[in-house]
């Protein structure tokens, strides 16, 4: 896994160069942004179990037949492993956010996924739906849009992190599709 100090010194060390100029000044918003990316974490990770049962609901909501005889949310061991991947993808995406790299999120949670669901049997437009509502609850919460569990953020604007977030849950969605 690598964090914003780690990318900052392979880049320059690729470039057989010291780190400098753009670099540090990347570096000292990462760390003048620190709070704020603890807080989105925290805003996200405290909220996880609602996040993705509200997610795996609102897919269900929208196919029913996953709950019935023969869907793949039926019978409820198959309901909870659905609720267990929401929670370890979202675990995964608080990774990313809290590090400001992707890398953890690529290597340990998305190498394979597909595939993984496809052997399983799990429909990937269903995947992908849950994933854009836990999405949407995710950058409520950080944006402290959300109608529950509303929680303090930090002062000023959290748009960025709202949209590095939203990113990574891109990243899921497109290694799903």
């Amino acid at each position: 896994m690598l964090d914003a100090f780690s990318r900052a010194v392979i880049t320059a060390d690729t470039k057989t160069s010291c780190i400098g100029g753009s670099e540090l000044a990347a570096l000292k918003s990462f760390v003048a942004e620190g709070n704020k990316r603890l807080d989105a974490v925290n805003c996200v990770a405290s909220n996880a179990s609602c996040i993705v049962s509200d997610s795996v609901s609102g897919m269900i909501c929208e196919n029913q037949g996953l709950v019935q005889a023969g869907g793949n949310c039926y019978p409820t061991r198959r309901m909870a492993a659905c609720l267990r991947d929401g929670e370890i993808i979202l675990r995964y995406v608080c990774y990313a956010l809290l590090a400001g790299d992707a890398s953890v999120l690529d290597d340990r949670c998305l190498n394979g996924l597909k595939e993984t669901y496809t052997a399983l049997g799990v429909p990937g437009t269903s995947a992908v739906r849950a994933v854009q509502i836990m999405k949407a609850c995710a950058v409520a919460h950080i944006n402290n849009t959300a109608t529950k569990r509303k929680m303090d953020t930090p002062q000023g604007d959290c748009s960025a992190l709202a949209a590095e977030c939203a990113s990574y849950f891109d990243r899921v969605i497109a290694a799903l599709s």
